[in-house]
């Protein structure tokens, strides 16, 4: 699958399951670890766990398996999933604007599509 066609698995995936302010972040210029982070909230820890969840099965049914996920105990309030070429941050609101990865990874040339969802 190509990159951008699994960017858009990823976003797709987290829409299903009613994620909120998505993201996508292009950094292939900014970094050789991954090409796209995908950023979304979520409206409490389980809200999260079932994105992530929702991300990683759609991410198997379409044959990419991923590399790792992090995060998703239960008071766990931002999980990581690692798919290679795209890297999904879903976090809590409190979380998502205290760390600010868009204005971290966003300064430069990078290209960012943002998903506005109520």
């Amino acid at each position: 699958m190509e990159t951008t066609e699994l960017k858009n698995l990823v976003v797709n995936a987290l829409e299903d399951v009613k994620a909120k302010d998505i993201v996508v972040l292009d950094v292939r210029s900014k970094t050789s670890v991954t090409d796209f982070m995908v950023i979304a909230s979520g409206t409490s820890t389980r809200h999260l766990k079932s994105l992530a969840d929702n991300v990683v099965t759609e991410a198997k049914t379409n044959g990419i398996r991923p590399l790792g996920s992090e995060g998703g105990g239960q008071a766990s309030d931002w999980i990581l999933v690692d798919l290679g070429d795209v890297v999904v941050h879903v976090m809590m609101p409190s979380s998502r604007q205290m760390y600010d990865l868009e204005r971290f990874w966003q300064d430069g040339p990078a290209a960012v599509e943002r998903r506005a969802h109520a």
